[in-house]
């Protein structure tokens, strides 16, 4: 409902964030935001104004985004779960088969990020992303019918072609309402539901396993069946919650409107952003060499990521505990890993930095497959899949949301984000494929490969930060020099400083 506190009348005497005149210059045409939305001045809120108008935001978008992910995540993630609940035995799985079957979700799932991202705004998220949990949900639903391993592979492949769409878009969709400093935390609100689908995932299993021999199913068919009609049902749920952009959403108020669009639009720097679709702003993405390092830094958080979630179940069974145990010991390490990824996304946001908390993660993973490597006990080796969670799973919002705060232009971005999602994601397939049944139960090579990509994080994330430092010192100077000469306006036009995008030199990269 409208307040008084949030409620900005459009009448002569508010004050505005830009007067009418200088906003009527920015955007080319008389208060039009694109979107085929016409909106008021953007008025000048309060701190508490804008509080409030965040809060408001925040409870239409992020949990029913929260409650998707988690949802997606459940549903890659619980053939863990399936594995220990007979689905190798039922469908006999030999050798690496299992390994291959995780790896072919991969496939799909990498190649089709970045067309999905790019198509998101076409198709309106309002309608992409649910359609999209609704078609998961129902092959979802379909890995419970299999009965062999051929079948196994090609519902694989078909929830990783489903999937694809929903990480990324969301990311992407988020920066179009929040600005550079607020959307980590947002990220990690959303990317939390991950680590808490990680606590789900062996809850439900163990409740699940009970239900063997309904129907004729074993416990793992059950499994994916009830977790896939669940999906389905938030994917219905949500076409009646998400709404698509700021310029064109129902439940603000018009200048409500105005003043998110034009917060996000002008965040930091004279910049702005295009609407437009040309080729060129992909071309910018392909060409910037930010995209291929911070690939690099994605790649040493998420291999540990999936590692870690696809075989935690197996890891810890092959402590000595039974099955039940095993899936009911899973829940404490995902529990901190949240508490821990909350915490890093707060004080990441507030402080405007990432990489501190990105090498924390990666402190954290050393230690946990150092201990897992070795020799120690199994309770010791239980406290470092605690690390290890936590490692991967709190600073990977950090990761995701460091390239999005310094790349400008919408589509530039959005295809940036997508690019380094999706190449970054292969991890997911080299992860699938190192922690074999023979290694059991050191699983020395899986610990060893992890720790090689920690490393690469090691060296990527500092050479990321002195690159950006170098930059932004640069800029620094010849800002002082523009300024000197009469400001940006003076040296360059409207057009030629949008199109500049994160190459102006009042752009500042996010360290």
């Amino acid at each position: 409902m409208e307040t008084k506190e949030t409620r900005v009348s459009t009448a002569s005497q508010v004050e505005y964030a830009v007067p009418p005149e200088e906003h009527e210059k920015h955007f080319g045409t008389k208060y039009d935001y694109g979107f085929e939305s016409t909106l008021p001045p953007p008025p000048k809120f309060t701190p508490e104004q804008e509080l409030a108008l965040y809060r408001k935001i925040d409870l239409r978008l992020m949990p029913i985004l929260s409650l998707m992910y988690l949802l997606s995540f459940l549903d890659r993630g619980n053939i863990g779960n399936a594995k220990i609940a007979g689905l190798t035995t039922d469908l006999g799985l030999v050798g690496n088969q299992y390994n291959i079957a995780l790896t072919m979700f991969f496939v799909p799932y990498c190649i089709f990020e970045c067309p999905a991202n790019l198509v998101l705004k076409k198709f309106r998220p309002s309608r992409w992303l649910p359609g999209i949990s609704i078609v998961w949900g129902i092959v979802m639903t379909c890995m419970g019918l299999v009965s062999t391993y051929p079948q196994l592979v090609a519902v694989r492949v078909c929830l990783g072609v489903a999937e694809a769409g929903l990480f990324p878009g969301v990311v992407y969709y988020l920066t179009l309402w929040y600005p550079r400093y607020m959307v980590q935390y947002r990220i990690g609100l959303f990317f939390g539901a991950a680590t808490i689908a990680g606590a789900f995932s062996g809850l439900l299993a163990y409740g699940i396993e009970h239900m063997a021999g309904v129907g004729g199913k074993d416990g793992w068919s059950w499994i994916f069946i009830l977790e896939g009609l669940a999906t389905i049902l938030v994917g219905l749920l949500a076409f009646f919650v998400l709404v698509d952009f700021p310029a064109t959403a129902k439940f603000l108020t018009p200048e409500e409107r105005a003043y998110t669009v034009w917060r996000k639009k002008f965040d930091n720097s004279s910049v702005g952003e295009q609407e437009h679709f040309q080729m060129r702003y992909l071309a910018a993405c392909f060409t910037d060499w930010q995209v291929y390092l911070h690939i690099l830094v994605y790649m040493s958080v998420i291999t540990p990521l999936y590692g870690i979630s696809l075989f935690l179940p197996s890891i810890i069974n092959d402590f000595g505990y039974s099955t039940a145990v095993s899936q009911l010991l899973t829940v404490p390490c995902y529990v901190f890993a949240t508490i821990v990824l909350l915490a890093f996304a707060y004080f990441s946001d507030r402080y405007g930095i990432r990489s501190p908390f990105i090498l924390a993660g990666l402190v954290m993973l050393a230690i946990g497959f150092g201990i897992n490597i070795s020799s120690a006990s199994s309770g010791a080796k239980y406290f470092g899949t605690f690390l290890c969670v936590a490692g991967s799973y709190a600073p990977f919002p950090g990761v995701v949301a460091w390239l999005g705060n310094n790349l400008s232009g919408q589509y530039k971005r959005g295809a940036g984000m997508a690019l380094h999602i999706g190449i970054g994601n292969f991890a997911g397939a080299i992860a699938s494929n190192i922690f074999r049944t023979q290694d059991a139960p050191r699983y020395i090579l899986g610990h060893a490969l992890e720790l090689m990509f920690v490393g690469i994080g090691f060296v990527s994330v500092p050479v990321v930060v002195l690159i950006y430092m170098h930059i932004n010192r640069q800029r620094e100077a010849l800002m002082r020099e523009i300024d000197a000469a009469g400001g940006m306006r003076v040296r360059y036009s409207e057009d030629e400083i949008r199109e500049m995008g994160d190459k102006s030199p009042d752009f500042r990269y996010t360290l």
